[in-house]
């Protein structure tokens, strides 16, 4: 019995030190875990980072506004040119109408006034004859 009894406590003995073990196991295990835990939260941080660092480099290496009066002078004179040219073109088409119309009117007071002298022409020998007439009373 006594052996029994000795035999029982190694087997306690045993088991508390698988216990341990398993203990220790499940502590690495849990440690292990958690490092991996913490090294995607830093990735995670360390791309955030990047992404942030990045959009302020580009917002910061955008266009930038250069005025150069030469260049600025160069485009006002050629904005003048073009604006010159258009209104060129515009008073010459509206001389040409102009022009057009005061020609129709020309030819239309020349046919009114050799209709006039046609009929002043035609009736001048009836104003004759009226006025022989009278001169003959």
């Amino acid at each position: 019995m006594l052996l029994a009894g000795l035999a029982a406590c190694q087997k306690n003995d045993a088991s508390a030190g698988q216990t341990s073990t398993k203990l220790n196991d499940l502590s690495q295990q849990a440690g292990q875990k958690l490092d991996q835990a913490a090294s995607y939260v830093g990735q995670q941080v360390d791309a955030a980072k990047a992404t942030a660092q990045q959009n302020l480099d580009t917002a910061a290496s955008g266009p930038s506004i250069n005025l150069d009066p030469n260049a600025l002078a160069s485009q006002a004179r050629a904005n003048l040119d073009n604006a010159a040219s258009a209104t060129n073109a515009a008073v010459n088409k509206a001389m040409g109408s102009t022009g057009a119309g005061l020609e129709t009117a020309g030819r239309k007071l020349q046919q009114w006034s050799n209709e006039a002298s046609t009929t002043s022409a035609q009736s001048a020998p009836t104003e004759s004859s009226d006025a022989q007439k009278q001169m003959d009373k």
